[in-house]
């Protein structure tokens, strides 16, 4: 019973000081960007941007505590104006050395965990860190799925790592790795894995490199590899194929989750996946489509995305995160931007990008209003006004209504989609709540219940997402405060998760304990994300030519050849005259003024000073 006195006593510590915070003219509503993270949010009003009760969408210490007078709104561009302010200085700037000093580190990093993975786990999937072993697929248990979705017998962590090992300007490894995987990778497996996460990481990767081998416009110069006879693109294709025997026989062209590589889909397979696994394909396959000229492979990831988009709800808008694929029941009525739905709603808008397909386009915005209106709770101001920081939530996506008081890590992705459809505003607000999470405990836990403000699943499998967005917002901002941010993570990394062969999940995010496990994606995006934050001069950054991220970070330039389609019998045609563009990109809510990110990139550090001091005090207290 002592965690409900201690739990005890902090509410009555939080609320004592709320009433304070709230009574001090110096922490008023309009003085900080969030006045303040109170204990338990009171989120359970849907967000109605025409009417909205007076103070329905506060907490009830802010009802209770807070004084009758409302003050002016603070004006956006107005962070950190006064300059003698001790967060002001802070993150303001960041010196050049440091950065370079960053870079390195992160460049550091990366190199520990590839080269004792290719010293003790290759040609293994996976590297177990701290007992110095290989790892693949667990074939005396087959319904280990943890394990056995993503590990395959075909050397994952190598092929995810692929492009970094180009972005970190290392070519003659990259064209060591390349050959290492002609020479020793093969599909023809017994493995039964995950068409998701096969598509992502290693169908992504392949096609990610052989790009970068024959794309002689690439910025990084000529690293075409000798004799290259597009082998990696055949093995793209081989996988690709071994894929297509999810999408056949379903009653609603929504694929099976998992094959088996060597005979198809099992036999005992079930009839339910999740909308992120079922409608997250189309950027790899796409691409692919477009390089063979082969319109198989996009049709049935297109396929699926429209039969998902088909069954969303008709009064919300929204979609549930597991479907029958037979039947095209929602079995999993949750509708958030987590687990199960979240690169759903990312490929809607990177398929536009990259294909030029309007209709992505027309969903990604539908989806994107839908997700304002149902999933965002808080204030409707971001950045000023009164009530709580703005927050999304998992509702039911028949009627809006909240399913339970917890969030995921892999939320942390939508403040990156978000700079990319242009809600700069919206982006930064999300980022910062998923940064205070992380300063509190030095990691972000797999689940944190934003009611009780603690975790709910406790453990880290070195994710990306966080790093991820930070990234596209310096980018978006240039402000030094996300290059504080990255360091943060970065140092965190460093001190709480590097063991003796390379880097561990963090079993428990407060106790710090370990689990012996490096997933791919730790190499090919996590340290990919913190080396281009410092690397100001990297050649992508530099480049005339455009490039974009999939979901598992690889880089695909954003090239007219995918904008071409080499059949006319699929697809319906489009009048090409009203095709946009990318520079045409606009979100839902395009009509504010805080959309659009500007050229000249004047933003002001995103979080005003006394929002800093609220997040110190509320690591501090809680």
């Amino acid at each position: 019973m002592q965690w409900r006195s201690i739990v005890l006593g902090l509410l009555v510590l939080r609320l004592t000081l709320s009433c304070m915070m709230w009574l001090s003219p110096s922490l008023s509503p309009s003085s900080g960007f969030y006045h303040n993270f109170p204990l338990g949010f009171s989120l359970g009003m849907p967000r109605d941007n025409k009417q909205r009760q007076d103070d329905g969408h506060l907490s009830t210490s802010e009802q209770s505590c807070r004084t009758s007078t409302r003050e002016g709104k603070a004006a956006y561009t107005s962070y950190f104006e006064d300059s003698h302010d001790e967060y002001a200085k802070k993150y303001s700037s960041f010196p050049e050395n440091l950065k370079a000093k960053m870079k390195d580190m992160a460049k550091a990093m990366f190199y520990f965990g590839y080269d004792n993975y290719m010293k003790y786990a290759f040609p293994e999937d996976e590297l177990n860190p701290i007992d110095c072993e290989g790892r693949g697929p667990d074939a005396k248990n087959p319904s280990n799925i943890n394990i056995n979705d993503v590990l395959g017998n075909y050397s994952l962590t190598l092929i995810d790592a692929l492009d970094t090992l180009v972005v970190m300007g290392n070519i003659s490894e990259f064209h060591r790795a390349v050959k290492l995987v002609i020479d020793t990778v093969s599909f023809d497996k017994d493995s039964t894995v995950q068409v998701f996460e096969a598509n992502i990481r290693v169908l992504g990767s392949l096609i990610s490199a052989h790009i970068l081998l024959t794309d002689s416009k690439h910025p990084f110069g000529n690293v075409g590899l000798e004799n290259y006879d597009n082998e990696l693109l055949h093995l793209a294709r081989d996988l690709a194929v071994r894929l297509l025997p999810a999408f056949e026989n379903t009653g609603t062209g929504i694929p099976y989750p998992r094959v088996n590589l060597k005979t198809g889909v099992p036999p005992n397979s079930v009839n339910e996946t999740c909308t992120a696994g079922a409608g997250s394909l189309l950027v790899e396959f796409g691409i692919l489509s477009r390089l063979l000229g082969d319109s198989t492979f996009e049709w049935v990831a297109r396929r699926a995305v429209r039969a998902l988009w088909n069954l969303r709800s008709n009064v919300t808008g929204l979609l549930g995160n597991v479907v029958n694929i037979q039947t095209g029941q929602w079995v999993g009525k949750q509708s958030g931007l987590g687990a199960g739905m979240d690169s759903f709603y990312e490929y809607l808008l990177k398929s536009y990008i990259l294909f030029g397909e309007k209709e992505d386009f027309k969903m990604f915005n539908a989806a994107y209003a839908s997700i304002q209106s149902h999933l965002r709770r808080g204030r409707e101001a971001c950045n000023e006004g009164e009530g709580d920081p703005p927050l999304y939530v998992n509702v039911n996506m028949f009627n809006g209504q909240i399913m339970n008081t917890w969030i995921d890590s892999l939320q942390a992705f939508f403040p990156g989609l978000q700079v990319l459809s242009g809600d700069i505003e919206n982006a930064i607000c999300l980022h910062a709540f998923y940064y205070a999470i992380w300063k509190r405990f030095g990691a972000l836990p797999e689940r944190y219940n934003w009611q009780l403000q603690a975790p709910d699943v406790l453990f880290y499998p070195l994710r990306p997402e966080l790093v991820e967005s930070t990234y596209l917002l310096y980018q978006a901002t240039k402000n030094p405060f996300y290059l504080h941010v990255g360091m943060d993570i970065l140092e965190s990394l460093e001190k709480y998760t590097k063991v003796r062969c390379g880097y561990a999940t963090l079993h428990h995010v407060i106790e710090k304990s370990k689990e012996d496990r490096m997933e791919s994606f730790f190499l090919s995006e996590t340290c990919k994300y913190l080396y281009l934050l410092f690397d100001e001069d990297n050649p992508l950054h530099k480049s005339e030519n455009k490039f974009i991220f999939t979901t598992e970070g690889h880089v695909v330039p954003i090239d007219k050849r995918f904008r071409e389609r080499l059949w006319n019998d699929v697809f319906p045609k489009e009048d090409s005259s009203d095709e946009l563009g990318t520079q045409d990109l606009r979100p839902a809510n395009s009509s504010s003024k805080c959309n659009r990110i500007p050229e000249e990139r004047k933003y002001f550090l995103p979080l005003k000073s006394v929002y800093m001091r609220q997040i110190d005090q509320m690591v501090g207290l809680l």
